[in-house]
């Protein structure tokens, strides 16, 4: 059964995208906003989630902490992929739970999808 991979972004065209280079290994799911990535973290227990920080209803410092502190998700891996690179965003991202920080300006899709699979590996 292959891995299951959670995409929140509200970038249609990039997790569209995202998704594509991931589904020959993977089973994808995308969700445009916090509140639906909750939900699905929960009710479908990906092996992994791409989670950007700035969403429309919450940012991802407040996904990540519902993440961890919900029993469902609290274990699975998080790797944020988003446009803030300042320092105080990464700090506060980890300090928060992430295991990788990927900045989407400084990495082509398929390097992300390249550190999704040795994460994944």
């Amino acid at each position: 059964m292959p891995k299951k991979i959670l995409i929140i972004e509200d970038e249609q065209a990039l997790a569209k995208n995202l998704a594509l280079l991931l589904r020959d290994d993977y089973t994808v799911e995308t969700v445009e906003n916090g509140e639906l990535g909750l939900a699905k973290a929960k009710a479908w227990q990906p092996d992994l989630i791409l989670l950007d920080i700035n969403l429309p209803d919450m940012d991802g410092v407040e996904i990540m902490q519902h993440l961890r502190h919900a029993q469902a998700t609290e274990t699975i891996p998080v790797v944020v992929l988003t446009n803030l690179s300042d320092t105080d965003s990464v700090s506060r991202m980890l300090k928060a739970g992430g295991i990788e920080y990927l900045v989407k300006a400084d990495h082509s899709l398929e390097e992300v999808a390249a550190r999704v699979q040795q994460l994944l590996a």
